[in-house]
C-alpha cells in the first residue's frame, strides 16, 4: 500500500512506487489517494481531481492498482482501516506499507500505529532533503525496540520534489513550465492545466 494526498502525484511518487515493486517483489501495489485526512491542516483538492490525476500518473505501470476506497469512505481516513480491509481481501498475503521518512518521523502519532506495525511491514524511503539518515535513523528506530523486524529501509535516489513545491510553482508561468516539463507526468500536467488547478484566481 502506498497512500498519499496525491495533490498532485509527481515523479517522485512514481519512482518510489516502482522502487517498492522491484525491491520488495510485490505482486500488486495499491496506490491509495487519501480521503478525509485527519492530519492535513490544509484543504485538499477535490477527490475527483486527485483520483483522476493519480489514475493518469500510474496508468500502464505494471503491478500497480489505483484504489479509491478511502475516497469513498465517510469520515476521517485511517490507514489501519484500509490495511485491515486489504488483509481480509487477501488473507494469505504479506502486507507492506510504503512511506517517506518524513511520515515515519511522526509514525507514533498515527491512529493505532502499533496495530499497523503488527499488520504490515513498514517500508521507509528517504528523499531530499534527507529527513532520516545515518545516526538519525538509528535514533528513531530505537523507539521501536522489539519491533525492529517490522521495518525495512528502501534506498531511494534523492529527489527533491514535493507536491507542496509543485502547488507553489503553479502560481507563475515559469513555474508552470517547470512543473509540466520535469516534475509531473505529461498526462498529469495536461490535466492540471485543463482544470486550472493550483493557480491563483
Amino acid at each position: 500500500m502506498l497512500g498519499g494526498a496525491f495533490d498532485p502525484p509527481h515523479r517522485a511518487h512514481l519512482a518510489l512506487a516502482q522502487l517498492a515493486v522491484e525491491a520488495l517483489e510485490l505482486d500488486e501495489l495499491h496506490i491509495i489517494p487519501t480521503g478525509q485526512a485527519w492530519h492535513k491542516a490544509r484543504t485538499l483538492s477535490s477527490p475527483d481531481h486527485r483520483l483522476a490525476m493519480t489514475q493518469l500518473a500510474f496508468q500502464g505501470m505494471p503491478h500497480m492498482r489505483v484504489d479509491d476506497r478511502e475516497l469513498q469512505r465517510a469520515g476521517p481516513t485511517f490507514t489501519i482501516d484500509t490495511l485491515e480491509a486489504l488483509q481480509q481481501e487477501s488473507p494469505g498475503a504479506q502486507l507492506y506499507l510504503i512511506m517517506g521518512a518524513d511520515q515515519f518521523v511522526a509514525f507514533q502519532q498515527w491512529h493505532k500505529w502499533q496495530a499497523i506495525a503488527g499488520l504490515a511491514i513498514i517500508c521507509i524511503a528517504d528523499r531530499a532533503p534527507s529527513t532520516l539518515t545515518g545516526a538519525d535513523s538509528d535514533a528513531y528506530l530505537e523507539a521501536y525496540k522489539g519491533l525492529e523486524n517490522r521495518f525495512v529501509r528502501l534506498q531511494m535516489p534523492l529527489m527533491a520534489t514535493s507536491a507542496t513545491q509543485i502547488r507553489q510553482l503553479m502560481t507563475s508561468n515559469a513555474g508552470k513550465t517547470l512543473v509540466a516539463n520535469t516534475l509531473v507526468a505529461e498526462p498529469v500536467a495536461r490535466y492540471i492545466s485543463a482544470n486550472h488547478l493550483y493557480s491563483l484566481p
